[in-house]
């Protein structure tokens, strides 16, 4: 009977909060489901924010991030199914269905890339996949502390253990409720550092009292290892810019095999001109502390100018073009780095 009387209680204050508490961000129609994302901001570039597994309020936990990339940038965070605003799916949750969402989402949205994929924890998966599948939508791609295909390999690591479905229902029956309301930080960001509003922390607290370990999120983690294996062979291309964020490893033993978060992001370089890996003193969630920092962090170090067809249509198009290139490079300071097999030339 108490049982019964604490369920009706959980439906009752979901529907109290949501009418009290509704999305001030916009959704979108995908899949027949409503997705929450909020833009902000104006710029060249468009970086599009995702969440790894389990962030229960997506836009409030990047908040502080999103703030400082505004400044420069627009930046879209979307709050795939089962998160923040965002419906509940019964849709499997491989890397095929939260791609295809995205982009779904993205384009109702009328947001139009190529954007800069700037994933956390597990939505690497995801932006490998985006970034090999549709390679001419994806301008460049940044990780926060990202899951990467080869990752669980290079370290010698199980994937994720499989959680019963049923755990998911915890959620509907209100018993996370009481959970978040006997530990409530460890379901928000964490404030050491100030950077989150009482307001925000506020409605994170709301959200993850009826969204946290939804059957949604119970199914997602329940995918990674099959998401792992999909995406196993998968590579970024030579040409594409990466920046990987990740912790120094300050905080653990060194392993015998000399391996480090450093060590497995650098694998995944490979043309080190327009890919880095960037180490921090962070959390896991580095953007609860380095959210100036990462945003800040110098992503203008290089130059790729590539000219088709330069004798039928560069000068037509471009009048001296070479010249501009070279006063360019000058003036910014940027020096050549002489290849055997390329050829320098500039018009004088």
């Amino acid at each position: 009977m108490i049982g019964l009387l604490y369920v009706t209680f959980h439906k009752i204050r979901c529907a109290y909060e949501s009418n009290k508490y509704p999305s001030p961000y916009a959704s979108v129609t995908v899949d027949s489901k409503e997705m929450s994302l909020c833009v902000q901001g104006r710029g060249e570039h468009t970086i599009v924010l995702l969440p790894g597994l389990g962030t229960t309020a997506p836009i409030l936990d990047f908040e502080p991030l999103a703030d400082q990339l505004a400044k420069n940038n627009r930046v879209v965070t979307v709050e795939p199914f089962g998160y923040g605003w965002s419906d509940l799916t019964d849709s499997p949750r491989t890397v095929q269905n939260e791609v295809s969402e995205l982009r779904e989402a993205l384009q109702s949205a009328e947001i139009e890339g190529p954007y800069i994929l700037m994933a956390h924890s597990v939505s690497g998966l995801d932006a490998i996949y985006y970034a090999n599948t549709y390679p001419e939508e994806v301008e460049a791609v940044v990780g926060i502390d990202c899951t990467l295909p080869r990752m669980t390999e290079y370290f010698e690591e199980a994937a994720p253990a499989q959680i019963s479905s049923s755990l998911g229902y915890l959620c509907d029956l209100g018993v996370m409720r009481l959970i978040c309301m006997i530990a409530p930080d460890n379901f928000i960001s964490d404030n050491t550092n100030a950077l989150y509003s009482k307001e925000n922390l506020q409605n994170q607290k709301f959200l993850a009292s009826r969204m946290s370990n939804n059957t949604t999120v119970i199914n997602q983690s329940n995918h990674i290892a099959e998401n792992i294996e999909l995406t196993h062979d998968l590579t970024f291309d030579s040409n594409l810019p990466i920046l990987f964020f990740t912790r120094d490893d300050s905080d653990k033993q060194p392993r015998s095999d000399h391996k480090t978060s450093v060590s497995f992001f650098e694998s995944y370089i490979s043309n080190p001109d327009l890919q880095s890996v960037v180490a921090m003193n962070a959390h896991h969630y580095m953007h609860w502390s380095k959210a100036k920092e990462m945003a800040d962090q110098d992503t203008a170090d290089y130059a790729v100018i590539t000219i088709y067809d330069p004798f039928s249509a560069a000068f037509e198009r471009i009048p001296n073009a070479y010249k501009k290139v070279l006063e360019y490079l000058q003036a910014n300071g940027f020096r050549e780095k002489p290849k055997d097999d390329i050829l320098s030339c500039f018009e004088h």
